[in-house]
């Protein structure tokens, strides 16, 4: 009988380990604007939607517990409208472990701004991937999606394209949703126009430059600082061929708003010319950071 139970034992932790989730994921939701609020509600919602996010199989790979996906929902609700809806933002940080370090690098933070669900206490969170039932897991699910998609395509040429189609699916479903958010009219800047810009070939070179960025840059740098620095250096030339084409597209704000402080410290430890280089082409493409960009050229480097 003591073996049965061994065996048993051995047996669920090992289906636990092949079925491990993808996400490692931190969840906060901040409700401090709404006034005279059931405190415990909250509490809820926020372990509800950890649950959801991080014991929900999202792919079909295998992944280790080091290797789950490391990204952070803050939830921020600032309206209550009825006993069971809220309006606010929700900011998504999606980070990444450098090979052969201790760094962790932003790949995506993300605030959007058109959070607003219904939620019931103690009721489950269901998706259907069908369907556009229910805005607070259509929200999270997309979101799931998109977090997928960047950091598969860190590691591999678009390799997050299926998920980023998973996300673009849930957008389709949406339209005809009453909340804001999924449709292209309502904002240049939404879920709707994320999906679109990595999903349309027009600008690729985009997810070009998060392959090169990661892949051949960042993670060379411990061993080999001056390849990966120049690999950095040519991923910007990727993000400068987009912006050429339409300057105001959604992914650089997304691009910049993770990246703009990485690369001032990438760059600050340049040869003079590397960095006149990119400080000239950051400029170029994201001028509303270009008092950063003076710390770069201000640096003595090498």
């Amino acid at each position: 009988m003591k073996k049965l139970t061994i065996f048993t034992a051995i047996f669920f932790l090992l289906v636990s380990s092949v079925s491990a989730q993808e996400l490692r994921c931190n969840v906060t939701v901040s409700s401090q604007k709404i006034k005279g609020a059931n405190r415990n509600l909250f509490r809820t919602m926020q372990s509800d939607i950890y649950e959801f996010m991080n014991n929900r199989k999202w792919t079909d790979h295998v992944y280790s517990y080091d290797e789950k996906i490391r990204c952070n929902i803050l939830i921020r609700l600032d309206e209550q409208l009825a006993a069971d809806e809220f309006k606010g933002s929700i900011q998504v940080q999606l980070t990444r472990p450098v090979f052969n370090s201790s760094y962790e690098t932003t790949i995506l933070n993300i605030k959007d701004n058109d959070f607003h669900c219904r939620y019931v206490e103690f009721q489950p969170l269901e998706f259907n991937e069908t369907s556009n039932r229910d805005n607070l897991t259509n929200i999270l699910a997309y979101y799931a999606y998109v977090i997928l998609g960047f950091d598969y395509d860190s590691f591999s040429p678009e390799g997050g394209t299926p998920y980023f189609e998973k996300a673009q699916a849930i957008v389709n479903n949406a339209q005809n949703a009453a909340m804001k958010g999924w449709k292209a009219f309502e904002s240049e800047r939404n879920r709707y126009w994320l999906v679109e810009n990595m999903l349309n070939q027009s600008y690729s070179d985009y997810r070009n430059c998060l392959y090169q960025y990661h892949r051949q840059g960042l993670d060379l740098m411990s061993d080999r600082p001056e390849e990966g620095r120049a690999a950095i250096a040519n991923a910007l030339r990727d993000v400068q061929k987009v912006f050429r084409r339409r300057p105001n597209i959604y992914i650089l704000q997304v691009f910049f708003d993770a990246k703009a402080d990485e690369l001032v410290n990438i760059f600050s430890k340049s040869y003079p010319d590397e960095r006149n280089r990119v400080v000239t082409i950051l400029n170029e493409v994201d001028p509303s950071n270009g008092s950063k960009y003076e710390k770069i050229a201000e640096n003595e480097g090498f």
